[in-house]
């Protein structure tokens, strides 16, 4: 009985390895974490700062105390990639006699392009006119170049609409888009791995819809080109893109 005794103490004795081996075992994933979180990539984060700053309604948001050098020195990156693309379309656009119906702006999103429908529609409509394949031509010789995403989103007024056509300006919205975005694809090659559509309907107006100047500002399909995501999307998609010529071409 004795024997068994100090057999049985001993064993126990040993027990603390446990405890000893998951403290270590928390030690080195705990080291692990701050070794992660200690390597940051500056371009994602700066981009991260920057929709939040537009977010929050400041523009200089990524400018905070104390974060020299990543902060400052990657949103004007951001800015100037924003700056250049409006230029090139500002450019595209000079040669059209109907730029005074496109307007450009600017947002925590990217660059917007907003292009009023007496251009691009008749009334209730969602067919091109031929008035507007010159500007969505001219805008295609931009869109084709650069690497970013594209979302093209359709609004109207809130004027109700009910036809077996369009039962509802949802409708309206989502086919005047998807036509625009379609004819540029078609037309021109664009790459249609970076293209998404959406019809907003009357939801998210310019101005309010209490006059009919206002209704028709907000009556528009908007072409949005993305400058807030992560470059290696973009990459992966021309990377798909390469490879699927390499294909056809054998």
């Amino acid at each position: 009985m004795k024997k068994n005794k100090k057999h049985g103490e001993a064993e126990n004795s040993e027990r603390w390895l446990l405890t000893y081996a998951d403290l270590i075992t928390l030690l080195l994933g705990l080291f692990v974490i701050l070794y992660a979180m200690g390597k940051i990539d500056a371009g994602k984060y700066a981009e991260m700062v920057a929709a939040m700053g537009g977010a929050f309604g400041n523009n200089q948001a990524g400018m905070l105390q104390g974060q020299k050098g990543v902060m400052q020195s990657a949103i004007p990156v951001l800015q100037n990639e924003r700056q250049s693309i409006e230029q090139e379309i500002r450019n595209a656009l000079n040669g059209t006699s109907q730029k005074d119906l496109v307007s450009i702006s600017q947002n925590e999103r990217g660059i917007t392009i907003h292009i009023m429908e007496e251009l691009l529609f008749e009334s209730a409509r969602a067919d091109l006119k031929a008035m507007s394949l010159i500007v969505l031509d001219s805008l295609a010789t931009v869109l084709k170049r650069i690497p970013n995403d594209i979302r093209i989103e359709g609004h109207t007024d809130n004027v109700p609409i009910s036809t077996l056509q369009f039962p509802s300006n949802w409708h309206l919205s989502v086919d005047r888009a998807m036509n625009t975005g379609y004819y540029i694809i078609l037309k021109h090659g664009l790459n249609p791995e970076k293209v998404s559509v959406v019809g907003y309907s009357e939801y998210q107006p310019l101005v309010s819809n209490t006059t009919v100047e206002n209704r028709a500002r907000n009556r528009r399909v908007d072409i949005v080109i993305i400058t807030n995501v992560p470059r290696e999307r973009t990459a992966v998609a021309q990377n798909k893109s390469v490879n699927n010529q390499t294909r056809s071409q054998k």
